[in-house]
């Protein structure tokens, strides 16, 4: 009897489905539309992995991790916050990769009360409220005040600033017309569709850069390391392309 009893609890155990892993990916909010797309494709390949998405600012990210909350792999911005997560320890730094580069553009709503034609139309009296990242956080802050303070612009406007924070923030304030102008990536203008209008491509003098790396505390390294690689790969980097991004 108990051979028999012994031999039906091995065959339940046999029976049951493995238990599905859980991945938490950590991306900035320019990203929050094509990695949901990369998403859904990654677990059709890795039907076992539950992925959840955390989408912020890349700066927001940082300080959850840096307060333990239980993150897999981590998608920046820039490089400035991912360096910063390396000096922390908070990533397996032999796992960093750039993916993806992306364009900082002037938008405006698509109505453009302002009637602005370009960055000097900011200057004029119609542009009352201009919505960039926070740079202390946001990293399309930090690109706009580099951007403006090469041209010599930033001290002129700063009384116009509304910061956000995040760049889905100040696409929103463009997209309901809060503002009359907003500094956003090129992805982002994108996305807002028809209720927002580029007026001009601003020139960097670093390119806006996107690595990715796992977590040092990953508790699936192997699944986070697959879901790295999925982004890196040319499916993902086709993904990437349908939404604006550019190759690394």
């Amino acid at each position: 009897m108990k051979k028999i009893l012994l031999s039906l609890a091995i065959a339940l155990l046999t029976a049951l489905p493995a238990q599905a892993a859980d991945l938490t990916v950590s991306a900035a909010a320019s990203l929050t539309d094509a990695f949901n797309a990369v998403k859904a494709e990654f677990t059709k390949t890795h039907p076992g992995v539950n992925v959840t998405m955390n989408f912020a600012a890349s700066g927001a990210l940082l300080s959850q991790m840096e307060k333990g909350a239980p993150v897999d792999v981590f998608a920046s911005a820039d490089q400035k916050t991912m360096d910063m997560a390396v000096e922390k320890k908070l990533i397996d730094a032999p796992t960093r990769v750039n993916f993806a580069q992306n364009s900082l553009t002037l938008t405006v709503p698509a109505a453009n009360p302002a009637k602005i034609k370009d960055l000097a139309s900011l200057k004029g009296a119609s542009a009352k409220r201009v919505a960039i990242g926070n740079p202390d956080s946001v990293p399309v802050g930090r690109y706009t005040k580099a951007a403006l303070t090469k041209m010599g612009e930033w001290d002129a406007l700063a009384p116009k600033f509304v910061m956000a924070e995040s760049v889905r923030q100040v696409l929103d304030y463009l997209a309901r017309g809060e503002v009359d102008a907003g500094f956003v990536y090129g992805t982002d203008a994108k996305q807002g569709g028809d209720k927002v209008k580029v007026v001009a491509e601003i020139p960097l003098e670093k390119p806006v850069s996107y690595p990715i790396a796992v977590l040092s505390a990953s508790a699936d390294k192997k699944n986070a390391a697959a879901f790295v690689a999925f982004v890196v790969s040319p499916e993902g980097q086709a993904i990437l392309a349908k939404y604006g991004f550019k190759k690394p």
